[in-house]
């Protein structure tokens, strides 16, 4: 991680779970980390941690509605601005809605394509760009996935969630294509976890606490810092090496 530091990474979806625990471990190698949320109370909450700890690197919090193109690009021309440019991009943020495919709400649907797809293709492109008009040629771009971006899980609550998931996987190996052919060594990534502990059950099952918690207990799950620690060892791993695809499930998880 030691060429990494002082250099500047983008982690959307901050503010709480895997996102949190990537821009904190980001900070503690001394990155310049750009974290950003549609609210940013609970990041300046952990700048202020990461300062508080002397960890080697920054956090800096920003404001930014994801199904908001204006805010995004808005969101690039400042880290431009300020830090010049986005030299490593963590596209975490995602969400799910119990709407399943014979009787969902089509606002629902957008909404999880919007955030899962769009958001995340959108802050690809303008990392992308601005690498490449900075001649920046180490660069990564890694995307946070799912197992639902491999498998369909027999519960209607995810069936469309896991379709946009699918779609990550597809969209990451096209980036890896794209950006062999534009003969750059900025690499590609995508994690694919399992069944982690954070609250994205409570956000699914917003109506049914008991039911999302009963998610949890059913067996030993991954950790957010079990994420970020897979997001370092990508970073640290020798520039000429191309982790395409990081699959990870707890070991009580059979598929």
């Amino acid at each position: 991680m030691e060429r990494w530091k002082g250099r500047v990474a983008l982690v959307t979806g901050a503010s709480v779970g895997i996102g949190a625990a990537i821009a904190r471990a980001l900070v503690q190698h001394g990155m310049k980390v750009v974290g950003c949320a549609r609210s940013v109370d609970k990041i300046e909450k952990l700048a202020a941690e990461c300062e508080s700890a002397g960890y080697a690197g920054t956090l800096v919090p920003y404001k930014c509605d994801l199904t908001s193109e204006e805010e995004i690009l808005s969101m690039f021309s400042a880290i431009k601005t300020l830090h010049q440019g986005v030299d490593v991009c963590i596209n975490n943020a995602g969400l799910a809605h119990p709407e399943p495919l014979l009787s969902g709400r089509t606002e629902f649907w957008r909404n999880m394509i919007d955030v899962n797809v769009i958001a995340m293709s959108i802050c690809t492109r303008e990392s992308y760009q601005s690498m490449k008009e900075r001649h920046i040629d180490d660069g990564h771009i890694i995307n946070i996935n799912s197992m639902s971006g491999h498998r369909v899980v027999p519960s209607s609550a995810t069936h469309f969630y896991s379709a946009t998931k699918y779609a990550v996987t597809a969209l990451t190996e096209g980036l890896r294509q794209e950006l062999q052919e534009a003969k750059t060594h900025i690499r590609a990534t995508s994690v694919s976890p399992g069944l982690v502990e954070t609250e994205f059950a409570f956000r699914l099952h917003n109506n049914d606490p008991e039911k999302a918690a009963a998610t949890y207990e059913s067996l030993k799950c991954l950790k957010a810092e079990d994420l970020a620690s897979a997001v370092v060892y990508i970073l640290s791993a020798p520039p000429h090496v191309q982790i395409g695809d990081i699959q990870m499930r707890p070991t009580e998880q059979r598929s």
